[in-house]
């Protein structure tokens, strides 16, 4: 971090004394309504740049002193359908007239980040779903796992830790590296340790799905989920939210974005509270179990050098207190007999910390922008009594891990540097090229307990502790670069490779202790170190078909890091043993279309996925131990078809539905201790069928707030899909129905709202050896959200 700021120091030194002479160009205008009345507080954004202003009480904007070039101009506010124009600065000053329409009556246009720029996902070649901070409220998003099956393909599951388990196109997660990568403000949130699930001023949510490998790296295979805060402006706004609901559920949200000096420096904050009884009883004392307190905060800080050159200061913790974490019972029969009801007799309260810190840096010029954003992050987390791992009223297997706070305590350091091509450029190439590092440490303790009742769970007498310590460090790096190509108006080609790097070491010490009695090693310390490389290349073609309808071709290459099997309580399972990357090939072709002045929204995906050298736990013979290797081969195929549409004045539609075929070719499996084929099962966690249907209307009733009575309606179905790779833990195609309904306005939303109306019974998460959580039952309450 302290080098990063010197570097933004001297950026900062070179930017005054080479302040560039040439003649600066001004934008100004003015943004109406369809009826001509002048619209205040409108965003008015140079894409690709720093510059940007909102329009004044008589709806009239102005920005001096732009370099001149060809930009694009984003025009959006709150109400309103964002547009975009194409404007040339090369003359001294420009002025642009603007017309919003309502945005019950056409559809936005949307700028994304998706390729590390900003474009309109429309026109590049890959797959992705985009949710607006409109669509964040409408579908009323609490927490990223909620976004399955509103994204055509995407499942995603909460073991009960509130760690998010995701799977995009049947890439899932079959290790403890993940599959789909997640991103914070560009923050790669390194892994299931340290990212944050929970949603907090959001402005937008990009979903890429597919291999992301060229741009993204490591554990990218199935695609990126990029989440993105609302950043302060020149303009005072915020927001203040409660949320009311059955279980016991509170929820606080507050957000304040404001200048301190115009122009120049900007800060913005946001915090959440969230509180919830649990959704189930614990019969052993009959109380709550998995109640939740939760505690978030998001802080920013931007300074604008001038037109060139930017800071932002960004800092993310969440708090996380669960009564009764691992919602979870021994078998699927069990959850579905004895609904939302557990029988544990260990229960602790897992405490659970998390901070992200980054600091980025922005310089552009007329030959390219250089950005650097440099990232720490970190998660404490233990429970602070033992944990239920028998899942019983017995006393025979728990959890411990609180060892004190140099234990459990995972860091880790991300530096990026990207140079891309400028915002104002002409030219037929749009290119981009990065190194990105990073450092990870890991150091685990863990205990498992066997009690009073521990031979009735197998162990040969009861009252002791078996300890396992794990410290793992790693740490790569990563060339990449990826450029676009206009070989004419009609026809782009993208092409790009990534070379990463990456070396792991683990260390490991076994101990055992009976109870009350000082503990003694049974396994010394030793260590293992391996590294890992991979290449991901990159290919496109897209052909303009007409200006809003555009076809595109694709290969894409993934890989999931490798790594060293870690020791455990169980002898089966010898640690230090290193298993190879995971890597895919991924083909893909769609088609993107806009249809009647934007009015509808069409597009269609096909692909096709080989994974090689899956990372699966597999037997050893002939010594009969279990451990992670490179054990198979899967094949996934399937389609993906999103709709959008403003039907009529106040009537919105959306469809996006997926078909998933994930199965593996090769698979060597575990049954009843013998290696057996499991060649032909389906993959885990990766519903055959995702789709949701949402129709919205908004009756307007006038008003110079523009009041409006709103009704919303969803159903989400999910196909059939398997939670075990013998396909034994199976759930059944199910529908879920969503709905909101209230009265709404530029200032103020009130809304009643309702999840799971139908109480529909399901899997959401279930263990290979059968502990299975279902989904969440109905629940229901109402939301008052202020605008300032």
């Amino acid at each position: 971090m302290v080098k990063s700021i010197l570097f933004s120091l001297i950026f900062l030194l070179l930017y005054i004394s080479s302040a560039s002479s040439q003649v600066l160009s001004s934008l100004s205008g003015k943004v109406q309504d369809e009826h001509g009345a002048a619209i205040p507080g409108v965003s008015v954004y140079l894409l690709n740049t720093n510059i940007g202003t909102s329009t004044g009480f008589q709806g009239e904007f102005i920005i001096n002193q732009i370099p001149p070039g060809y930009y694009i101009v984003q025009i959006s506010a709150i109400g309103y359908a964002t547009v975009t124009r194409r404007i040339n600065l090369e003359r001294e000053n420009i002025e642009i007239d603007i017309q919003l329409v309502g945005a019950n009556k056409q559809l936005g246009e949307v700028t994304v980040t998706a390729q590390k720029w900003e474009e309109d996902p429309q026109q590049i070649p890959i797959s992705i779903s985009v949710l607006s901070t409109k669509e964040v409220q409408d579908y009323r998003l609490w927490n990223s796992r909620e976004i399955t099956a509103i994204v055509p393909n995407l499942y995603t599951a909460d073991p009960g830790d509130n760690r998010n388990v995701t799977s995009i196109r049947g890439i899932t997660t079959t290790s403890y590296d993940p599959a789909v990568a997640t991103y914070i403000d560009g923050v790669n949130q390194f892994g299931l340790d340290t990212y944050m699930a929970e949603l907090l001023d959001i402005e937008r949510i990009e979903v890429l799905r597919g291999p992301q490998g060229t741009l993204y790296g490591r554990n990218a295979m199935g695609g990126v989920i990029h989440i993105i805060t609302k950043e302060p402006t020149n303009d005072i706004g915020g927001s203040a939210e409660v949320s009311i609901g059955n279980y016991g559920q509170w929820r606080y949200s507050a957000a304040l974005r404001a200048p301190l000096v115009k122009d120049r420096l900007f800060f913005g904050v946001a915090g959440l509270y969230r509180r919830q009884d649990g959704y189930y009883k614990n019969q052993f004392d009959d109380s709550d179990f998995d109640k939740q307190k939760v505690y978030m905060g998001n802080y920013y800080m931007k300074f604008l050098a001038g037109p060139k050159l930017d800071f932002t200061l960004n800092l993310k913790h969440i708090t996380n207190r669960n009564r009764g974490a691992f919602p979870l019972v021994f078998s699927p029969e069990e959850a579905f007999v004895n609904s939302f009801k557990v029988n544990q007799n260990a229960i602790g309260e897992m405490i659970d910390n998390t901070l992200n810190a980054s600091l980025s840096v922005r310089y552009s010029t007329s030959t390219f922008m250089f950005t650097s954003q440099t990232a720490y992050q970190s998660n404490y987390r233990y429970y602070d009594d033992p944990l239920d791992g028998d899942f019983s009223p017995i006393d025979g297997v728990s959890i411990v891990n609180n060892y004190g706070n140099e234990w459990n305590r995972v860091q880790v350091q991300t530096q990026e540097f990207r140079l891309t091509s400028p915002g104002t450029t002409t030219s037929a190439l749009q290119w981009i090229a990065g190194a990105y590092g990073f450092y990870n440490y890991s150091p685990v303790k863990q205990g498992v307990h066997f009690g009073e009742d521990a031979e009735l769970v197998g162990a040969p007498f009861p009252n002791f502790t078996s300890i396992s310590t794990n410290k793992g460090e790693s740490y790569g790096a990563a060339l990449y670069g990826q450029g676009t190509y206009v070989l004419n108006p009609k026809f782009e080609i993208t092409a790009g490779i990534r070379y990463d790097y990456e070396n792991k070491k683990q260390g490991i010490k076994g101990e055992f202790q009976m109870d009350g009695e000082d503990a003694f090693i049974t396994r010394t310390d030793t260590a293992a170190e391996d590294s890992f490389t991979a290449f991901s290349p990159k290919a496109g073609l897209t052909f303009h078909i007409t200006e809003n309808n555009h076809l595109y071709g694709t290969y894409s290459r993934g890989y999931r890091a490798g790594g060293i099997t870690q020791l455990s309580s169980d002898p089966s399972q010898p640690p230090l043993y290193a298993y190879k990357p995971e890597t895919s090939n991924n083909f893909e072709i769609g088609i993107k279309n806009t249809f009647r002045q934007n009015k509808w929204r069409i597009n269609f995906a096909a692909f096709y996925t080989k994974v090689a050298d899956a990372q699966v736990p597999t037997l050893v013979l002939p010594e009969a131990i279990v451990i992670t290797r490179n054990a198979g081969k899967l094949d996934s195929k399937g389609v993906e078809l999103e709709i959008s549409s403003a039907l009529a004045k106040g009537l919105e539609l959306t469809y996006n539905g997926g078909y998933t075929d994930a199965v593996y070719t090769t698979l060597k499996g575990v049954s009843d201790g013998e290696e057996v084929s499991l060649n032909g099962n389906r993959q885990l966690f990766t519903p055959e069928v995702t789709s949701m249907l949402a129709l919205q209307y908004g009756f307007e009733l006038g008003g110079s707030h523009n009041w409006q009575l709103v009704a919303r309606g969803e159903w989400h179905y999910l196909g059939e899909q398997y939670f075990d790779l013998t396909n034994q833990i199976k759930q059944e195609a199910y529908g879920l129905l969503h709905a909101r309904a209230g009265i709404s306005s530029r200032k103020l939303d009130v809304f009643f709202w309702g999840r799971n109306l139908g109480d529909k019974k399901y899997i959401a998460y279930a263990y290979n050896f059968g502990a299975t959580r279902l989904g969440d039952p109905a629940n229901y309450g109402f939301s008052v959200k202020y605008r300032l």
